[in-house]
């Protein structure tokens, strides 16, 4: 991905494959007319048309790439032009439609837990079913339903699950513009939701790209990342990201961004959370987004003590699923030892120090240590005062 993304790209599955003739019962401009219609019936709140012209953001992938700034995401570079060039993805590829479906479940108090350090933040978009084969299968259907009124022609649907340019090839389709968190954002729906794709070879008019960057001398997402990755203005270093730390990287979470990653176990919103535009964001329809087994609000330990039976039944058919149940102590472990003194989370973090995992032990000794400095900082700001007065009652004694 162009920059990190709290959606992380999987080897993708291929639809069944369509012949590449059509009888065209309809032309291109009522075509496009039709896919708009049918989209919004489809849950889609946004679709817009482009073409494959990526030259541009190839140059910035590669100058990305060979910043390091991708860090394990070999992915990233594994794919070569395929990423940046759709027709060497899928030969035939003509226009790509981009569709935008908004997540934000309603009644989520995103920044309350936050404040709360002893619950776990979960980023919003994975709070309820994975998203990846509801809206491949809306895509699909939405390529089925042109199919009837024109005859057979050639797709393929995507969503996040590829080497996709994904938006930039939104941001060329009119969805939105790149913000400074190199987020795709709209002015009348902030950034809280998902993009999907439907390359296909039918010559569809082209919609006018989203060209005007409405963020202006606003830098609050650079300001309130809180590992500092938003490097330069697009720019992200995944290597500082919390959604790749807690999401991406396969090993030890490097010691100067624990304390950073707060109660945020599985991705980060707080570019999002913070942008100006996101008071535009509505609430979701869609009742699958809804969150599942009380995510939006759970306790760090409650989660931190489901055995892997547990995890493997609750992150059924969930995003969170494919962090595996090592990273998922790991991350916990951490948003542990961030939060505050606690005799309950000391006894489940002891009970994991013979874990048969050395990934899993580092973080559990790690968040001990945090809870004894900060049991031994409690007692000693108790006895502060006891310790003041003392002095001043000797100080009384002296001047008589």
């Amino acid at each position: 991905m162009n920059t990190v993304s709290p959606h992380s790209p999987e080897p993708g599955n291929i639809d069944d494959p369509m012949p590449r003739e059509a009888s065209r019962a309809l032309d291109p401009a009522e075509m496009a007319e039709k896919l708009k219609i049918w989209g919004r019936e489809l849950g889609f709140q946004q679709l817009g048309i482009t073409d494959t012209d990526l030259d541009a953001h190839e140059d910035y992938l590669n100058r990305w790439l060979e910043a390091g700034y991708h860090g394990e995401m070999d992915y990233m570079a594994r794919h070569g032009t395929r990423r940046t060039r759709p027709a060497e993805l899928e030969p035939g590829t003509l226009r790509i439609i981009s569709v935008r479906m908004d997540y934000l479940p309603p009644e989520i108090e995103s920044t309350r837990v936050l404040g709360q350090p002893e619950r776990a933040y979960v980023a919003r978009y994975a709070l309820g079913r994975d998203y990846h084969k509801l809206i491949r299968k809306r895509l699909t259907q939405l390529a089925q339903k042109l199919q009837k009124e024109i005859g057979t022609f050639g797709f393929r649907a995507f969503v996040d699950s590829a080497p996709v340019m994904e938006r930039a090839l939104a941001q060329k389709a009119g969805i939105g513009w790149f913000g400074k968190n190199a987020m795709i954002l709209n002015p009348k729906a902030g950034s809280l939701f998902f993009l999907g794709e439907l390359y296909t070879d039918l010559p569809l008019p082209v919609d006018a790209p989203f060209e005007r960057d409405h963020c202006g001398k606003c830098t609050r997402c650079q300001t309130w990342c809180p590992t500092g990755a938003i490097v330069d203005d697009k720019v992200i270093d995944a290597r500082r990201c919390i959604s790749y730390l807690t999401i991406e990287k396969h090993g030890a979470i490097p010691l100067e961004y624990r304390h950073a990653m707060g109660n945020r176990v599985f991705g980060c919103d707080d570019c999002q959370l913070v942008c100006p535009f996101t008071r535009f964001t509505r609430a979701t329809r869609e009742q699958d987004f809804a969150p599942r087994h009380a995510l939006d609000r759970a306790r760090l330990i409650d989660l931190f003590n489901w055995s892997e039976p547990e995890f493997l039944e609750h992150t059924q058919g969930s995003a969170i699923r494919r962090l595996g149940y090592e990273r998922w102590l790991r991350n916990l472990a951490v948003g542990l030892g961030n939060a505050p003194f606690s005799d309950e989370i000391v006894s489940a973090l002891k009970a994991r120090l013979s874990w048969p995992s050395d990934l899993v032990r580092e973080h559990v000794r790690w968040a001990l240590s945090q809870q004894a400095q900060k049991r031994d900082a409690t007692r000693e700001a108790a006895s502060a005062p006891l310790i003041e007065a003392g002095f001043k009652d000797i100080i009384a004694r002296q001047s008589t």
